[in-house]
């Protein structure tokens, strides 16, 4: 699975999961940094075919309405201490990449991987 981190995530994230064989960028590595504008960061993860990781759900509306970004994983905890979210994400990514291969929209809470339509 090949990731783009949103701005709003810990750019710490990047070295644990290229570690675990994941191919993942953040917002601050495109060449407008974390400035980009959602719809250049939806343009580079559909470009790259990656899955954008982002708490913004402004870019659930984008993916309903505009089918861009084409995959997207909606962090829906609140406020997390870095380690937190660290501790709830990487146990789910071997089955979000199972969920990446049919769906282009998925939610993930302190307690639940959802599908969404």
């Amino acid at each position: 699975m090949k990731i783009l981190l949103d701005a709003q995530l810990p750019r710490m994230l990047i070295p644990t999961l290229v570690d675990l064989g994941f191919d993942a960028i953040h917002t601050f590595d495109l060449p407008e940094g974390n400035r980009a504008s959602d719809a250049m960061v939806c343009a580079q993860a559909d470009q790259d075919q990656r899955v954008v990781f982002s708490k913004d759900d402004d870019f659930v509306r984008s993916h309903l309405l505009q089918g861009t970004p084409k995959q997207l994983l909606l962090i829906t905890t609140g406020n997390i201490r870095n380690q937190e979210l660290i501790s709830l994400l990487l146990p789910s990514l071997p089955l979000l990449s199972d969920l990446f291969e049919q769906h282009g929209l998925v939610e993930l809470s302190r307690t639940a991987l959802i599908i969404r339509r």
